[in-house]
């Protein structure tokens, strides 16, 4: 368990399910994503899934989950090693600026540290400039670009 002041970390457990909702539901309005609970019930199961890869996390201040952080492992072929994806991480607007974005990244190499893994990564929008402040300060910006092509049919 991390600790940052007052916030501590822990795994997201089947109780948090009501306060993830409402965190995960802030994660996809901040990205202007379309409401659908289809989807964050359908998240909300691979968290609860034990053999799925994707994993959670929840930072509590106050004994109140005041953020959430949901990742996987990740094949890296070109350095043969196995990664951390942060894929999302999201906290309560008025929790904002007081550690628990931090501790949930400090968790995550923490973990990484302790599975040996080789990197713990994530993607932030360009336009996110207050979350850009943390990242620059916990982890190097690298000079790649993503790209999304979508799936055709053969």
């Amino acid at each position: 368990m991390t600790d940052s002041s007052t916030t501590s970390v822990r795994p997201v457990e089947s109780t948090d399910e009501t306060r993830w909702r409402e965190l995960f539901r802030g994660y996809r309005e901040f990205y202007h994503l379309p409401e659908s609970e289809d989807i964050v019930s359908r998240v909300w199961g691979w968290l609860m899934d034990s053999a799925h890869e994707c994993q959670g996390l929840v930072a509590e201040a106050d004994g109140r989950i005041v953020a959430i952080a949901d990742f996987r492992r990740f094949s890296r072929p070109s350095t043969g090693t196995v990664g951390i994806w942060l894929d999302d991480l999201f906290t309560d607007s008025q929790a904002r600026g007081a550690g628990s974005g931090r501790a949930l990244i400090t968790r995550l190499q923490e973990i990484a540290a302790d599975e040996g893994r080789s990197v713990v990564r994530w993607i932030t929008a360009d336009d996110n400039a207050a979350a850009q402040v943390l990242y620059d300060r916990v982890g190097t910006k690298t000079n790649w670009l993503t790209y999304d092509a979508q799936p055709q049919g053969s």
